[in-house]
């Protein structure tokens, strides 16, 4: 590889904004952070404040809902039911 062209790789602690969850993990984002946040072991690292995490997303917490639009469904099913 060559020397210099890779960015800085460290750990960085995101923060999701809507339930206040933070989780510390390796990333390449906190040289763009002004922010930092002392973490449960003592140390300072770079935050990154994001909007959507696994404790909020719709996917992850079961409050994800299947609409079906105009019966698209029950009409692939009578379409392919012969």
């Amino acid at each position: 590889m060559k020397a210099d062209i890779h960015p800085d790789y460290r750990e960085v602690v995101f923060q999701d904004v809507t339930s206040d969850f933070k989780f510390l993990t390796r990333s390449t984002l906190g040289a763009s952070s002004r922010e930092t946040i002392k973490w449960e072991d003592g140390n300072e690292y770079p935050l990154v404040k994001i909007e959507v995490s696994s404790a909020t997303h719709p996917f992850y917490t079961g409050q994800n809902k299947i609409v079906d639009t105009s019966g698209r469904i029950d009409k692939f099913k009578r379409r392919y039911a012969k």
